[in-house]
């Protein structure tokens, strides 16, 4: 019973380039023609810097210590953490 099953094998492929081109675009499609990515931007900016703001000094040297360390990110462009 060693026989070559592969003949009763059905092929198949998917161009997954398309398919990703297709899910990005009903991504796009999805969130509406409203969508604004530089105002959500700015308003994710907007709340980081309100997340750390006021802080005491203690909260200051322990915040400089995560960003310095990678565990938060620093205000630079990208920001995103080193791990």
């Amino acid at each position: 019973m060693n026989q070559d099953r592969t003949a009763e094998l059905t092929p198949f492929t998917i161009d997954l380039t398309f398919e990703e081109a297709r899910r990005r675009a009903e991504v796009v499609a999805a969130l509406g023609p409203d969508w604004d990515p530089v105002g959500a931007l700015r308003s994710e900016n907007e709340a980081y810097a309100l997340l750390y703001s006021g802080l005491d000094a203690e909260q200051q040297r322990t915040y400089d210590r995560l960003v310095a360390a990678g565990v938060l990110p620093d205000e630079g462009p990208g920001r995103a953490a080193a791990h």
